[in-house]
């Protein structure tokens, strides 16, 4: 497949004339004119991490008084494996506090997010994110972005080994540009530029965005599948002897665009691990790099490229360029997907505590001090700090002889309390960001779900649900950055105030769901809800899930886009 060279899309003129993502940004931060960036340079600084962004709650105010919009930046942290230190974390709330919003944001791809970020403040944020040894580099754009692992050591012996493969993936998909290192941090150009020449981006970089996870069965707390690229673990005999790849995941979509799909990744085959593994994911980059589509971005990503190409024919590209054949899957099965909440100890001896940080936002609210409690944690320098794809913390790495201590803390400010208390269905929700930042929102999410679980609790314990896990996903749009696609229950926004509602997904991972009614308004996702939830409270078979039960009674039709 050959992408037309001169029906190119704006975005990928802008990549090829930006001089190795350079492009105009110190000149775009010496206008104090203006909160925004030059036009060009709002594409290229996603490279660079960040996203230009408006407070969507004060446009209409401002444009009536006729000011400029509210601009400020999103700045998200590569944490390969999402993992920081306690001096990390110290200076990271602290960050926080001088340059952004001051909520600490849990991402869905394992990472660490600051909004509100003023133009004038962004130079300053990344210089002191440099200090703590941390940048955003590739953390946004057509590049790979950050790579994703099981989070919690307690879940295998060979975690450590397999959780290096993050870093490994992430550091070899690196761009070789050193701009972010001159326009951030003052660092001379190279006198050599050939120093920085890139045999994996070139000058175009990729079509889209592309996104790597790592899964350690039985746990798919990543949602492999919905990844471009995904690495099952094999282990036998306490022996890591190789990865399943899953390829062409993605669940990004468009509104009335039958052509845009969510759609779940193929697995390709198995292959060993050390450096045939780096390997292939290496050259499926690359076949994405020059197969994929660069006229039309909503149809760019790795899942387009694979059911053009067709999936043989995609694999035998892949393996011509690695010089090896894939062999055949192993077996695997996974049979969990939500966080292990609470203490749990490794073989090791160390302990590990998974606090519930609900929509992912650490922060002080009057329902729980948790940035506040998190910061004295920290203090102690007796616990790392990991995040899950589920958008929560989890307190690891902590001595026996330390426990005592980060014990009492999480008791003084109650965070035992807070997440032993939230119910089956929050603990398994995920919501995008939306409103009031993100431009694309069309709904709420992670300012509203929270309220509409509150609503649902009493329906599920009217129908006796309470403590049944079933998976709960909102966004404010289609893109499918909450995975609402992935859930039992998927609410994807359409307007302010009203959502598709989707059911049918597998609770594990491995099936997408549905569209089940359009443009819901609350009462009627309640009342919605409330009858489905009461006829799968009376009807289910033993064990059986609500995703499951939903397709064996014909409410929807199994989506053929899932996991094959």
């Amino acid at each position: 497949m050959s992408t037309n060279q001169n029906n190119l899309s704006p975005v990928e003129r802008i990549k090829t004339k930006s001089d190795a993502l350079r492009g105009t940004l110190k000149q775009s931060l010496q206008d104090s004119a203006t909160g925004a960036l030059r036009e060009d340079d709002q594409s290229v600084v996603k490279f660079h991490g960040m996203y230009q962004q408006d407070d969507r709650d004060r446009r209409e105010e401002r444009s009536a008084k006729k000011l400029e919009w509210l601009y400020s930046y999103m700045i998200r942290l590569r944490l390969p494996g999402g993992l920081l230190t306690p001096q990390q974390w110290v200076g990271l709330h602290h960050i926080a506090g001088e340059h952004s919003t001051g909520t600490i944001k849990i991402t869905t791809r394992q990472t660490i997010q600051l909004h509100g970020i003023l133009k004038s403040h962004v130079k300053p944020t990344i210089k002191a994110f440099n200090t703590l040894q941390l940048d955003s580099i590739a953390a946004c754009g057509d590049v790979n972005r950050n790579v994703v692992c099981n989070a919690h050591p307690h879940q295998s012996e060979l975690h450590a080994e397999i959780f290096s493969y993050a870093a490994k993936i992430s550091e070899m998909a690196l761009p070789k540009t050193r701009a972010y290192y001159e326009v951030w941090l003052d660092e001379q150009p190279l006198l050599n530029k050939e120093e920085e020449a890139d045999p994996l981006y070139q000058d175009r970089y990729l079509p889209r965005k592309f996104k790597v996870a790592i899964a350690i069965p039985p746990y798919n707390d990543v949602d492999v599948f919905a990844n471009d690229l995904g690495l099952i673990a094999i282990v036998e005999n306490n022996k890591l002897i190789g990865f399943n790849i899953a390829a062409g995941g993605g669940l990004g979509a468009t509104h009335g665009n039958a052509n845009t799909y969510p759609r779940l990744g193929t697995i390709l085959g198995f292959v060993e691990p050390g450096e045939k593994t780096l390997k292939a994911v290496y050259e499926i980059i690359t076949v994405q790099r020059d197969n994929g589509n660069r006229s039309d971005r909503k149809l760019s990503r790795l899942k387009y490229t694979i059911d053009k190409m067709g999936v043989e024919a995609f694999k035998a590209e892949v393996e011509a360029r690695c010089g090896f054949a894939l062999e055949p899957a192993k077996p695997f099965e996974f049979t969990q997907r939500r966080d292990d909440y609470g203490w749990f100890q490794n073989h090791e001896g160390n302990w590990y505590y998974t606090v519930f940080t609900e929509s992912g936002r650490v922060l002080d609210d009057d329902k729980v001090a948790l940035k506040t409690a998190m910061l004295e944690i920290a203090k102690t320098g007796a616990a790392n700090f990991r995040f899950t794809c589920n958008q929560n913390l989890i307190l690891s790495d902590i001595a026996p002889a330390d426990k005592p201590a980060i014990e009492s803390l999480l008791h003084q400010f109650g965070i035992i309390e807070h997440t032993e208390n939230a119910g089956a269905m929050r603990k398994s929700a995920i919501a995008c960001v939306a409103f009031n930042t993100c431009s694309l929102a069309l709904a709420e999410a992670q300012r509203y779900l929270p309220t509409l679980i509150t609503r649902l609790e009493p329906i599920l314990a009217k129908h006796g649900l309470s403590d049944d896990d079933i998976s709960i996903r909102m966004t404010g749009c289609p893109n499918g950055c909450g995975r609402p696609y992935a859930a039992e229950i998927g609410l994807i926004g359409t307007a302010y105030g009203q959502y598709n509602l989707h059911i049918g997904g597998d609770r594990y991972g491995y099936r997408l769901n549905t569209k089940y009614k359009e443009n819901l308004d609350e009462p009627a996702i309640l009342a919605e809800l409330d009858t489905l939830l009461g006829t799968y409270s009376r009807e289910r078979n033993t064990g059986e899930t609500f995703g499951d039960f939903t397709i064996r009674n014909n409410w929807v039709q199994t989506n053929p886009k899932s996991a094959s």
